[in-house]
């Protein structure tokens, strides 16, 4: 338990140690507030509400999870300096939690582990358009031991060559390492290019590790791999296009999810070439509503099952608006007035969908997920029907089936405190009730649960 709090505390303290240095003050909690900072190809008053509001504009932020896009209104806590024309950030997150399961399972597990990530980017104006360079490290492969942590009912990759039964596997070491090119066309109108050798191709909502309505819950959804599975995949290439309030992507990648291999980037059984296409529409009517519909054909997704591609589809809106908000009198010079607020409501609703080719069998997943923050207090409700295979009963057939679906209710509690300069620790309770398809009654009971506290960590 100590050397795991130990490895969080020690590497998000060292990522953040220069932030005491007075230059480093200008921490910022959403891309309105940077808007006469960073350098981008768009007018920053369009932010401050002197003008329009510009989907560009925030999609020239990239705070989110490759090229997906959260509503403009989303605040994004991070650390901020400018230096010889470059603009740098940080921001990360880490939880140490402890996971409790109450199932009439042999797989009823409990468990310590930390989930956790950390993402440096830097932006510089690049001929008539801006670069961005980022990445994103994560230590699971270490504070995720034995290649997965406990969650009932939850399937998807493998560990030690079998499959991951009621359990979550860890990221990768490197996340992401992707660079980005925003270059305007028009005034409305934005190009913009994506390369990453690990990163997320366009389909899908933004990943649940970065989403706001996400970001105080630990757990994985159970939805994970009928949604943004593919939000670390190898040899990412996306073009995309914005217009006015609305954006078109169209990805190439690898479509194989990451090896046991965690620390290092090991290829998949069928390689690494670019073999898988998807395709994203983004619509963002105002700064706080984005919705995406997103497809793709995904080749050989499972290291077990290579001859079975996927076809996936997803939609998804995402609502972000501030609570309380109030005349900010120290808004920075060239901005017009702008606002902060005590509180934020984030919500996300989710539907997506795979088809193994060539059987045909279709498995559709649900998800409501809310988050509200007034102050330092964070409640947050997750809501989930998620399609179940026989994958998981004991023992698991030879041929995998689907079984019908599973729910998930979960509801819990956070609290912040400043624990040091640019450092914020909350510790949360969660409780999850589960409703099992009729199929796994036998396998996990008809009503299983799990609590789960923790200690979440944060770069602000």
């Amino acid at each position: 338990m100590y050397r795991l709090a130990i490895c969080i505390i020690t590497a998000l303290f060292c990522a953040v140690g220069k932030a005491q240095n007075p230059s480093n003050s200008g921490l910022r909690t959403s891309p309105a507030q940077v808007a006469t900072e960073a350098p981008t190809p768009v007018d920053p008053e369009d932010m401050a509400g002197s003008k329009v509001w510009s989907l560009a504009y925030t999609i020239t932020q990239h705070t989110s999870a490759g090229t997906s896009v959260e509503p403009s209104s989303t605040p994004v806590p991070m650390l901020m300096r400018s230096a010889k024309g470059w603009l740098f950030m940080l921001h990360g997150t880490a939880f140490l939690a402890d996971t409790q399961q109450h199932a009439n399972s042999p797989r009823n597990r409990d468990k310590l582990f930390s989930t956790n990530w950390i993402m440096p980017m830097a932006q510089h104006r690049v001929g008539p358009g801006t670069l961005t360079l980022r990445t994103m490290l994560s230590l699971e492969p270490a504070t995720v031991t034995g290649r997965y942590f406990p969650e009932l009912f939850q399937q998807g990759e493998t560990a030690y060559g079998t499959p991951i039964i009621d359990g979550q596997h860890p990221h990768d070491f490197v996340m992401e390492l992707a660079a980005l090119y925003d270059l305007p066309l028009a005034e409305h109108m934005l190009l913009s290019l994506y390369l990453a050798p690990v990163g997320d191709p366009a389909i899908g909502p933004t990943a649940y590790p970065h989403r706001l309505s996400a970001s105080e819950d630990p757990i994985a959804t159970l939805s994970h791999h009928q949604q943004d599975s593919t939000h670390n995949a190898f040899n990412v290439m996306t073009a995309g296009l914005t217009y006015k309030k609305l954006r078109a992507e169209l990805s190439g990648f690898h479509g194989a999810e990451p090896t046991e291999a965690r620390w290092h980037l090991q290829p998949s059984p069928n390689g690494v070439a670019p073999d898988s296409i998807s395709g994203r529409l983004t619509f963002a009517p105002t700064a706080a509503i984005t919705a995406q519909y997103s497809l793709g054909h995904i080749t050989s997704p499972e290291a077990l099952s290579l001859s079975q591609n996927q076809f996936r589809q997803t939609a998804s809106v995402m609502l972000t608006r501030p609570i309380g908000a109030h005349k900010d009198t120290t808004s920075m010079p060239g901005m017009a007035m702008s606002t902060a607020a005590t509180g934020n409501w984030s919500t996300t609703v989710v539907w997506g969908q795979t088809k193994s080719l060539p059987d045909n069998q279709t498995e559709n997943s649900y998800l409501l997920e809310s988050l509200l923050t007034l102050r330092r207090n964070s409640f947050y409700t997750r809501i989930e029907a998620a399609a179940r295979t026989s994958e998981l009963l004991t023992p698991a057939p030879s041929i995998e089936v689907p079984l019908g679906h599973v729910q998930a209710y979960t509801v819990g509690y956070d609290r912040a405190y400043r624990v040091a300069p640019h450092v914020e620790a909350a510790p949360g309770i969660q409780f999850t009730q589960y409703r099992t398809a009729d199929a796994l009654t036998a396998t996990s009971g008809r009503a299983p649960f799990s609590v789960v506290t923790f200690i979440r960590l944060r770069i602000r």
